[in-house]
């Protein structure tokens, strides 16, 4: 017979039970940085287009507007600013940025604003980190 839940999550060794991480958690911490990222950007003078635009190309965590420019936001939460920066994959850049002409063509009254891509990077218990041009549309 299977191993009763309880009984298995006792019988891994602490170290794996310490380090281990629900996706609800995740998920969790990824809106909470979204949120303040949504937060700093605004005290700089962006205005909210969308947050968590999801497209089957890929998803954008938020559309901001300053001026005549959009910016198409990626939101990097990890331990070190360094590890967030990392993690700007190529892919990563290439989803946002298909996301962002598929969005483009949905909304038609933004054709003429000039599009930029930015990150900012979240460390906890630290100011976010806004990167203006962090890549560009490949």
């Amino acid at each position: 017979p299977p191993m009763p839940a309880d009984l298995k999550a006792r019988s891994m060794p602490v170290r794996w039970r310490l380090n281990r991480r629900s996706s609800t958690t995740h998920h969790r911490r990824g809106l909470v940085a979204e949120h303040w990222a949504r937060v700093y950007l605004a005290l700089k003078g962006y205005r909210l287009v969308a947050r968590r635009y999801k497209t089957p190309l890929g998803e954008i965590d938020l559309i901001m507007r300053r001026g005549r420019t959009l910016v198409c936001v990626e939101v990097k939460a990890r331990p070190t600013y360094e590890n967030a920066a990392a993690s700007l994959h190529p892919a990563n850049q290439a989803r946002v940025a298909r996301a962002a002409q598929l969005f483009l063509a949905h909304h038609p009254a933004y054709a003429t604003y000039h599009v930029r891509f930015d990150a900012v990077l979240i460390v906890w218990y630290s100011w976010p980190r806004h990167i203006p041009h962090a890549f560009a549309a490949p």
